[in-house]
């Protein structure tokens, strides 16, 4: 960069997003595992997300639906799985091995510990005993293809067995080994999320063995994960970058040195790029576009620091009180409002943000709630996260 730190101003951050991140007309996928490969991890905590953000991002979503859930359960080509921040996202299948060893490793490794010290508490069994259990299950798993918690404790009882989990603190409760054991086992990356036992609004999955994948070096999955993340997502600050991967800062500053990353300036101070990727990319976003984003969208939870993109006065309205986006609506690189489903299944929307928001856009964001609600159709989605604004608008 012969010594310069060039700046990035809002301008071009929105139109890296609008093409990056297919919302641009243009810019819009053909299926499911494009638009995957390109944000690398959609929110998978509310299910409905999954489809929603794909189907905003795609050039036909008629099909939605039926494309995702062939990803999903038949192709194998998406995993639903835990990942960064100890977070359920779907990401390409390719990425499994990069995921688990950047960020599951360490959670697992608090996760089992946990179990073990509530068992012990609980006087339950000890760490052979949950051994033995764990590979009964994994067999019974094998076996079934696809089962949820209650088929497993069918094949293997001992999963039933029920501890006491903080006695005499004020979050005690009652555990089953089942539902500790088999979340152990995800963060592991030894299960997955499979089919729903119902629609792709439903957050009751079977479980599945994980895909096979070979284990990497941590240091090396951290650095490859934030190089694709970046490349999407970037310029990121510091603070973004560890609060996107939920890694120590040592770790952030290790990866942006692996990988060669480029420091440039922003609004809010110091941001980074991959390199190659400091001068103007020369993306053409072309017309203004619009957009409806479902909850917990990744573009919508893409960074820490977002006032470029969201302005503070709309999140009263927008965010719940743990800090889950809801329904956003999206003009020319910016969120301007909010948006909900009716029970009669009606998509409505509220602008918060006029400045800049003519007849033009206001017809742009109609078009886009009549093709949301023309893949949805009568499917109810309730966001699992409700907002103020979601819900004023829900209710009618």
């Amino acid at each position: 960069m012969s010594g310069r730190v060039r700046h990035i101003d809002v301008a071009e951050r929105r139109a890296r997003l609008a093409v990056r991140h297919r919302l641009a007309g243009a810019a819009r996928a053909a299926t499911p595992e494009e638009v995957a490969d390109a944000l690398v991890a959609l929110h998978g905590t509310d299910p409905a997300t999954v489809y929603l953000a794909v189907g905003a991002r795609l050039a036909d979503p008629a099909g939605t639906v039926a494309q995702t859930e062939r990803a999903l359960y038949e192709d194998r080509s998406m995993v639903r799985m835990h990942g960064m921040r100890h977070t359920v996202f779907v990401f390409p299948t390719a990425l499994t091995a990069v995921v688990h060893a950047s960020t599951g490793i360490a959670v697992a490794a608090r996760e089992r510990a946990s179990l073990l010290k509530g068992m012990a508490a609980a006087g339950a069994p000890d760490a052979a005993w949950l051994k033995e259990v764990e590979e009964s299950t994994l067999a019974a798993l094998a076996r079934r293809g696809q089962a949820t918690a209650a088929e497993l404790a069918d094949d293997e009882p001992r999963l039933k067995t029920q501890f006491t989990y903080a006695a005499g603190k004020s979050y005690e409760g009652v555990h089953t080994v089942s539902s500790r054991l088999l979340r152990v086992l995800g963060v592991e990356g030894k299960v997955v999320r499979g089919r729903p036992l119902g629609s792709w609004t439903s957050s009751q999955f079977r479980w599945a063995v994980a895909p096979e994948h070979p284990e990497l070096d941590v240091a090396g999955a951290q650095a490859e994960l934030l190089r694709r993340w970046l490349a999407v997502c970037g310029p990121a600050t510091e603070a973004d970058l560890k609060w996107w991967t939920g890694w120590r800062v040592t770790e952030v500053r290790r990866a942006l040195a692996a990988i060669g990353a480029r420091e440039v300036a922003l609004d809010e101070g110091a941001g980074w790029v991959v390199e190659g990727d400091e001068e103007p990319p020369g993306e053409d976003a072309g017309e203004p576009w619009a957009a409806l984003l479902p909850a917990l969208d990744p573009t919508a939870m893409g960074w820490q620091q977002r006032d470029w993109c969201f302005a503070p006065a709309l999140r009263p309205a927008l965010f719940d009180r743990s800090g889950n986006v809801g329904p956003t609506v999206w003009w020319d690189g910016r969120v301007v409002g909010g948006w909900a489903q009716r029970p009669d299944g009606e998509i409505v929307w509220r602008l918060l943000e006029k400045d800049g928001v003519g007849r033009a856009a206001e017809a742009a964001i109609a078009t886009e709630a009549e093709r949301l609600h023309g893949w949805v159709g009568a499917t109810r989605v309730t966001p699992r996260f409700r907002t103020p604004l979601e819900r004023e608008l829900a209710a009618g």
